[in-house]
């Protein structure tokens, strides 16, 4: 059965995002949220970005800095609640 999985991006970015990637290979429903910092884009960064846009594994953000659509911290609360699995980074 799919399983729904939240990644939660505060530190470790590259590590968040890399798993991220790696958590679509079950063909469950991945979800990624990116918290509080403007994401800092390297290399390695834009490359899972990539990949995530490929697989249309969606982002969020609640930080207006970033481009991804936009979401409060309570609403993000509020939408953690619905996943089976939240990996925070």
């Amino acid at each position: 059965m799919k399983k729904k999985i939240a990644i939660v991006v505060r530190d470790r970015t590259q590590e968040a995002l890399r798993m991220a990637v790696g958590a679509t290979l079950a063909n469950d429903d991945v979800n990624v949220f990116i918290m509080d910092r403007k994401l800092e884009v390297d290399d390695e960064t834009e490359v899972n970005l990539e990949m995530l846009s490929d697989l249309n594994v969606p982002l969020y953000t609640n930080n207006g800095e970033n481009p991804f659509p936009q979401k409060s911290t309570s609403e993000i609360a509020r939408m953690l609640t619905g996943y089976d699995v939240v990996i925070p980074y």
